[in-house]
C-alpha cells in the first residue's frame, strides 16, 4: 500500500485489520493453529492476572477467537516452548524469537533503590544462594525457597516474599526464565538454558539492531501509528528509537504518511492491509493493543478510555473494570463486567454508550456478546444492573 495520505475511517481499518480484527470468529473451536497465529499478529500478550472477569491477557485472544480452551493455551505457551514470558510491553508472553531483542533489556536492569532486597543485610550473597538452588535443584516458586525476614513494608509496598522479590529480580535480568505457571498463577523459574531453545539463548544483537527489530514487530502489529505509538508497544523511549525510524523509513519498512487530523507524522507498516470492512463485534480487554495507549485509542475512535481500578468508588465515572466494546470499526459502548462465580453469573454492572450511536443495534450485538462471554467462562445466567435507557434495554434482551 503506498499512500501519502490517509483518511481516519481508514486509519481504524487498518489499525484493526493489523490486530487481527479483518476477519471473523473462527466457525470452529480455535487449535493450538488459531492462538499461535493472533500472539505471532500481536507481538505479545501483556500478562495481567486480575481475575473480576478473567486474567485480562485470556480476553485479548478471546476477543479475536471466541470460545477457546484456556488450557490448549497454556500447553502451547509453556509446554511447547514456542512462547515464553519476557519484560516487553509489561510483563507479557512473547515469541521465543523476542528473547534476544530484549537481551539489552535484562542487561540494564538493576535493583531499584526502593527494592526491599537492598535492605537485606548481605543481599548479594542470598540473591547467589538463590540462584544455586535453582541450579542445583531444578525449576521452583517462591514458595519453594526458605523464607527470609524481610524490612518493615511501607504503605503503597508490593506485597511479595523476599524469596519472591529475588526470584523476580533474576527473571528480570535474564539469569532465570519462566518455566510454566500453576494453577493459582504462580511462576515457576528456571535457568534459561533449560526453557529456552539455544538458538535464540545464543543469538547476540546490538541495542540498536534490537530496537529496530523491535519497532517493525510493533509497527506490522498497529499497522499505522506515531513515532510515541510505536515506542510505546514495547515501552521504548521515544528519544531512543526515533533516530531508528529514519533507518526503517529508508529500507522500506515504513513509509511516513499523513492521517486525517493527527497533528503528528504516522508511519504505515510495509505489511499493513486496508481492508474495505471490519467486520464483527467484541468486547475487549483493558489491556488489549488496540486500546492500551490510550493516546492512540482517543485518535482512532475519538474514545477517551481509563481504567478506574485504583480510582475510589466515589469518583469512579464508568466503574470497576470496564471493557470497550467495539462494533465494526468503532467502538460504541463500554461495559463494568464482574464474574460471580459463586451465583454463576456474568454481571454488568454498569453500561455506556458513546455519542451518536444506533442503540438498538449496539444493544442486539452487546446481548449476543455478553451470552457468548458466559458461556464461555461457564456462567449460567447474565444480570444487568438496570442504571440508564440502554442498560434496561439490555437487561429485556439477556
Amino acid at each position: 500500500m503506498v499512500r501519502s495520505r490517509i483518511s481516519l475511517a481508514e486509519a481504524r481499518r487498518i489499525a484493526l485489520g493489523a490486530q487481527g480484527f479483518d476477519r471473523e470468529r473462527p466457525k470452529t473451536r480455535p487449535d493450538a493453529r488459531h492462538l499461535r497465529r493472533v500472539i505471532h499478529t500481536l507481538g505479545l500478550l501483556q500478562l495481567d492476572y486480575v481475575n473480576v472477569l478473567v486474567p485480562a491477557h485470556l480476553l485479548v485472544l478471546w476477543s479475536r477467537l471466541g470460545n477457546y480452551d484456556t488450557e490448549r493455551f497454556a500447553r502451547l505457551v509453556y509446554a511447547q516452548r514456542e512462547f515464553t514470558e519476557q519484560w516487553a510491553h509489561e510483563a507479557s508472553i512473547v515469541p521465543m524469537s523476542s528473547w534476544p531483542l530484549l537481551a539489552h533489556r535484562r542487561q540494564a536492569h538493576n535493583l531499584h533503590k526502593n527494592n526491599p532486597l537492598r535492605r537485606i543485610r548481605g543481599h548479594g550473597a542470598y540473591l547467589d544462594r538463590v540462584l544455586e538452588q535453582v541450579r542445583q535443584e531444578g525449576a521452583l516458586t517462591a514458595s519453594d525457597l526458605p523464607p527470609v525476614p524481610g524490612p518493615r513494608r511501607n504503605p503503597g509496598d508490593w506485597h511479595r516474599s523476599i524469596p519472591r522479590w529475588a526470584l523476580e529480580h533474576h527473571f528480570a535480568r535474564g539469569a532465570l526464565a519462566v518455566s510454566r505457571r500453576r494453577r493459582n498463577f504462580q511462576r515457576v523459574y528456571d535457568l534459561p538454558e533449560r526453557v529456552v531453545p539455544d538458538r535464540y539463548l545464543s543469538r547476540c544483537l546490538s541495542t540498536d539492531d534490537a530496537r529496530r527489530q523491535l519497532l517493525r514487530i510493533a509497527a506490522k502489529a498497529m499497522g499505522i501509528a506515531t513515532l510515541q505509538d510505536l515506542a510505546d508497544y514495547f515501552r521504548m523511549s521515544p528519544r531512543e528509537v526515533a533516530p531508528l525510524l529514519a533507518d526503517l523509513v529508508t529500507d522500506g519498512s515504513l513509509v511516513a504518511v499523513a492521517v486525517e487530523s493527527w497533528a503528528e507524522t504516522a508511519y504505515l507498516s510495509a505489511t499493513a492491509r486496508l481492508p474495505r470492512k471490519i467486520p464483527g463485534a467484541s468486547l475487549l480487554s483493558p489491556f488489549d493493543p488496540t486500546v492500551w495507549f490510550r493516546p492512540r485509542a482517543e485518535r482512532l475512535f475519538g474514545f477517551h478510555y481509563r481504567i478506574e481500578i485504583y480510582v475510589p468508588a466515589p469518583r469512579r465515572k464508568w466503574g470497576y473494570y470496564v471493557l470497550p466494546f467495539r462494533l465494526g470499526d468503532q467502538i460504541v459502548a463500554r461495559v463494568d463486567l464482574k464474574a460471580d462465580r459463586i451465583a454463576s453469573r456474568l454481571c454488568a454492572l454498569a453500561v455506556h454508550e458513546e455519542a451518536g450511536v444506533d442503540r438498538g443495534n449496539c444493544v442486539t450485538r452487546l446481548a449476543t456478546e455478553l451470552r457468548d462471554l458466559a458461556n464461555w467462562l461457564g456462567l449460567e445466567n447474565i444480570h444487568v444492573r438496570q442504571h440508564n435507557a440502554i442498560a434496561r434495554q439490555l437487561a429485556r434482551l439477556v
